[in-house]
């Protein structure tokens, strides 16, 4: 927090209470730095991972005295570092990843340091001779880190709680930021759900001095953020440079750099485990791990009674084949009920990717073994995983044998912006042929409202990397172009955003070894027949994984890890919907066309398959709408 002319007792107090907000995600150790005269306080809640001593203790100061440091996250890398800088006279007093943070920093500048360090973090670096506040944020976006204005103060945490704990963070909801919640699931970054917040975006940089705070450049989440590290980039050169070999040395290449990741991610002080669905990517991490483990790894999966999203037989027999130390937990929708109230208080910003619940579930059933769990996120964006990409280039195949002209003609038709092209038919088929780009068409594959504008009062969509026509600007590379747009906003936003809020909620650190800097520019050098092969889609990572798996325990069809919403909306939580949509509560709040949202509740309990994906986030941001205003006491 940054709020010049208050004394330091009251900025001691106001940093303590937004601190004790993230008390779940750090239960282990708290504390507190304050410079009054310069109108800044840090505070940190510790989870202890490496070096549980005292010596690990934040906000924590660099040994000259310069820097003072709140991170949230791990440096995977930090023993390499560690030594490093010890070659050029640092010591170390412990074994903290922090103090070699801060002594990266204090060598070699925030940003080289930050390209040196191969982990996930948050961080809040305050610099006491330039007297200017940095934050800053991973590659891929693991971490989060909101920032904003309450009042005149500029606050920022790990999650929105700590900034509602300030006094004067009266913020409204963002109407623009509440239409892309409707469209995509999620708020994308830099955008958030209340008006003066943003989210920093994933491999960014935000520095702030007195002038930068006072001035526009802080209130303009564009503008202001700057870039360490830039996916897009980054894989235009990985695609200018690619790699040199055949399938044998590339299948080499990556079990060495997967090997690495997930051996690296496997160091800690605490006990450390797996979530396991039985699909590829979970499995892979849990044949590394178990691979490098001389005991048998923990290993957790979820599954749903009488449903076919229930993946865990699978997971149980690659579990078995393994020698994991496996544990499952079966749930239904009566259990799913239990969770729904927790979720509005866990996720702080409405977010309506149905599969938090059994994520939540799932990490509460870890925590009880574990400290540290890994995961499998990163494989699909990274090696052509999902269906929807193959639907996409052959509706984008076809759309372009349309002269030009013809489909900008299509795209303003009403139809094709309707939400009828949910449900199939002509609208569909309007969406899809109206479009300019691979962009466009996928923009289509993974909407849920296709105009969400319309529906939500006073609101206009704001542009993201999803509204462009070629995310990546590259000819010829549209499969490509897809991966990257899922890599800079689907994946951290949607993906990562679910499984760091569900595991800190209880404490629990998740860990990506896919999304290791190294396998990500790895998997972008490499050509698409090395992902899509045939029907096989992952076909190199699948060609890893056979070398711990038989055929048959690699050659199944993708599941996903969903839960069976539309079933649950007409059982057991169909009060509870019912409830949220009111008309008149709807009406009175005045964000939404609560006609039209009484209309399609109506459908959808007639027999309209499709309109749970449009409930679901509606009923998402009502159910946090109410907590916000229960926070606040509105």
């Amino acid at each position: 927090m940054a709020q010049p002319r208050l004394h330091g007792d009251v900025l001691a107090a106001r940093a303590r209470e937004m601190g004790g907000a993230l008390v779940h995600r750090g239960p282990d150790d708290a504390g507190t730095w304050v410079d009054a005269q310069a109108g800044i306080a840090l505070a940190h809640q510790r989870l202890s991972i490496l070096d549980l001593s005292p010596l690990g203790h934040q906000p924590m100061e660099s040994a000259d005295g310069r820097y003072v440091l709140a991170y949230n996250g791990e440096v995977y890398n930090f023993a390499p570092l560690r030594a490093a800088l010890a070659a050029v006279g640092h010591r170390f007093r412990g074994h903290s990843d922090t103090e070699v943070l801060l002594a990266a920093v204090a060598e070699w500048g925030i940003e080289d340091a930050l390209q040196r360090c191969n982990g996930m973090f948050a961080i809040a670096l305050w610099d006491r001779r330039e007297r200017c506040l940095w934050l800053a944020r991973d590659r891929v976006g693991k971490k989060p880190l909101y920032y904003g204005w309450a009042g005149d103060a500029l606050v920022f945490g790990s999650e929105l709680k700590a900034l509602w704990r300030h006094p004067d963070f009266d913020n409204g909801v963002d109407r623009d930021a509440l239409a892309l919640l409707l469209r995509f699931n999620y708020i994308p970054a830099p955008y958030c759900i209340h008006e003066r917040a943003f989210k920093l975006m994933p491999g960014s940089l935000l520095r702030l001095d007195a002038a930068a705070a006072a001035g526009a450049a802080a209130h303009d989440p564009q503008r202001a953020q700057q870039r360490w590290w830039d996916p897009r980039e980054r894989m235009r050169k990985a695609i200018a440079t690619p790699f040199v070999g055949g399938d044998g040395e590339a299948a080499a290449a990556l079990d060495a750099v997967l090997r690495d990741a997930v051996g690296l991610r496997m160091v800690a002080d605490v006990p450390v485990g797996v979530f396991l669905s039985g699909g590829t990517d979970s499995s892979t991490v849990a044949a590394l791990m178990q691979a490098q483990s001389a005991e048998p790894v923990r290993s957790f999966t979820i599954g749903f009674r009488g449903s076919d999203h229930d993946e865990a037989p699978l997971a149980r027999e690659v579990a078995d084949y393994l020698g994991t130390a496996h544990t499952e937990f079966e749930v239904d929708g009566a259990d799913a009920l239990a969770v729904v109230p927790q979720l509005p208080a866990m996720f702080d910003e409405p977010f309506a990717d149905a599969s938090q619940i059994p994520t939540a579930m799932v990490s509460r059933l870890a925590r009880q073994e574990v400290t540290v769990v890994l995961s499998g996120d990163g494989g699909d964006e990274l090696f052509f995983g999902y269906g929807r990409y193959q639907r996409a280039l052959r509706n984008w195949r076809m759309a372009r044998t349309l002269p030009r002209l013809l489909r900008h003609g299509l795209a303003r038709l009403p139809g094709a912006r309707g939400e009828s092209a949910r449900t199939g038919g002509v609208a569909t088929l309007l969406a899809e042929s109206g479009v300019q780009g691979i962009g466009d068409v996928y923009r289509n594959r993974v909407s849920r409202w296709r105009n969400p504008a319309a529906v939500v009062t006073g609101a206009r969509e704001p542009q993201t990397i999803y509204h462009e026509a070629d995310p990546l600007g590259l000819p010829g590379r549209e499969a490509e172009a897809m991966m990257l747009a899922d890599f800079m906003a689907y994946l951290p936003d949607d993906l990562l955003c679910k499984v760091d809020r569900t595991s800190m909620a209880v404490g629990l650190e998740a860990r990506a070894p896919l999304l290791d800097w190294r396998v990500v520019e790895l998997a972008w050098s490499l050509p698409q027949h090395m992902k899509l092969r045939g029907d096989t889609s992952k076909y190199l990572l699948k060609r890893v994984l056979r070398g711990y798996l038989p055929d048959a325990m690699v050659d199944r069809p993708k599941r996903g890890f969903g839960a069976p919403v539309g079933q649950w909306l007409r059982g057991d939580l169909e009060q509870w919907a019912g409830d949220l949509l009111h008309p008149a509560d709807m009406r009175r709040e005045g964000l939404f066309d609560a006609d039209r949202m009484s209309a399609i509740w109506r459908d959808f309990r007639g027999g309209q398959r499709k309109w749970h994906t449009h409930l679901w986030n509606v009923l998402m941001f009502q159910a946090w709408h109410r907590h916000w205003r229960d926070c606040r006491g509105l």
